[in-house]
């Protein structure tokens, strides 16, 4: 139905990069998740009217807060769209996924209340009354659950959106808690068993645990999640191509939602080569990131001596100390000062995040396995962690 309505409604609508392209899809599911999920409340609401039962009625206001879910995510994606201005250069994309960190805040509320009331009807069973026409809203309530899951996680997957993905794991979830709803109504129909209460609080942990996995989803690019590996492969392969470009280091991506990025990495050249060469090369593989990735790349030259052989061979040395250290260390932006009594060794190592030893031992250790080798030599380390990428 999503593919028909955007193919009517949707100008060019197999262009998902466009960020007008993209808020519309948004709009247009958002639109239609609400329909559908008022027509699924009332369905059910009636459906637990009817039937006495408390996971019934409950699975009815979580579709009635998926609904305020689906507002929620098309304000989204309407103020996401908008353009930057003097006080967000970078435009209003994250608000997107504040967006869809709001739903997940919705869902872990309705899976709180839905745990509540399922208690209270655990501790004071009571009979539910269980009829064909129960059975047959239940029933299209999972088969219209599935769909909108379909539909919701291919689009969250095509428009790479978070806010999306987390409307799909509400969806999955509501799927799946309206089966055991249907199940429970069965069993305690025909065997009499009051598992009414209990289902209900099983729908209710399988929701907050939904609502807590789409939180955990949506809240990582809002604290600055590390970029995702396949991206940084594709600036890596395009950078690779260009021999002038000895090595990148210091790769930060930069998320401002959706379509909006912004990349920066320090790139490696030879210090003796020709300045305006090398400054034309680094523009041609910014226009080709911001081109072919949709992305604004900003780009600082790092001159290197990859020619001196005193400096490579110090260079092999220091890296055989980082290896034998750590084989995860890895260094860069090596340099020499050369001064009347001793040399300075000035470089760069990354650390990785999650390491037993402390950043003081680390240095104290390099300098002490340089000293033993170069007497008149020290050591000027930086220390870095691995937001970044090296040219393979």
């Amino acid at each position: 139905m999503i593919t028909i309505l955007s193919t009517l409604f949707i100008k060019d609508y197999k262009n998902t990069k466009d960020p007008v392209v993209r808020r519309r899809y948004g709009m247009l599911s958002g639109i239609v998740g609400i329909i559908l999920n008022l027509l699924l409340f009332t369905g059910k609401f009636i459906a637990g009217l009817l039937s006495g039962s408390i996971a019934i009625t409950a699975d009815a206001f979580n579709n009635l807060s998926d609904a305020g879910s689906s507002v929620i995510t098309l304000i989204g994606f309407k103020m996401a769209g908008q353009e930057a201005d003097s006080d967000h250069p970078f435009g209003h994309g994250r608000i997107e996924y504040i967006s869809g960190l709001l739903v997940s805040v919705l869902i872990i509320l309705m899976g709180y209340e839905l745990c509540k009331e399922s208690v209270k009807k655990i501790i004071s069973p009571s009979e539910t009354l269980i009829t064909p026409l129960v059975i047959t809203i239940l029933l299209i309530s999972v088969l219209v659950k599935c769909y909108m899951y379909y539909y919701n996680h291919r689009l969250g997957k095509q428009l790479e959106s978070a806010a999306m993905e987390a409307t799909a794991t509400d969806s999955l979830s509501d799927t799946l808690s309206t089966g055991i709803v249907f199940l429970s109504a069965l069993i305690g129909h025909y065997t009499g068993f009051k598992i009414d209460g209990p289902c209900g609080l099983l729908i209710g942990f399988i929701i907050l645990y939904a609502g807590y996995h789409a939180a955990k989803e949506t809240a990582g690019p809002l604290l600055g999640q590390a970029a995702d590996p396949a991206f940084v492969q594709k600036i890596l392969d395009i950078v690779d191509q260009y021999d002038d470009i000895l090595g990148i280091h210091d790769m930060i991506v930069h998320d401002y939602g959706p379509g909006k990025c912004l990349v920066s990495f320090h790139a490696e050249v030879p210090a003796k080569g020709d300045i305006l060469a090398l400054h034309d090369t680094i523009d041609l593989v910014e226009y080709r990131i911001r081109t072919e990735l949709a992305c604004e790349a900003v780009i600082h030259m790092d001159p290197i001596m990859n020619d001196d052989e005193e400096t490579n061979s110090l260079k092999k040395s220091v890296e055989a100390i980082l290896n034998a250290y750590d084989v995860q260390l890895s260094l860069h932006d090596f340099r020499i000062v050369k001064g009347p009594t001793h040399t300075n060794l000035i470089f760069d190592v990354v650390v990785p995040f999650r390491t037993t030893y402390s950043v003081d031992d680390l240095k104290s250790a390099i300098q002490q396995s340089v000293f033993e080798k170069y007497p008149h030599h020290y050591c000027v380390i930086q220390i870095d962690h691995p937001l970044t990428a090296r040219k393979s």
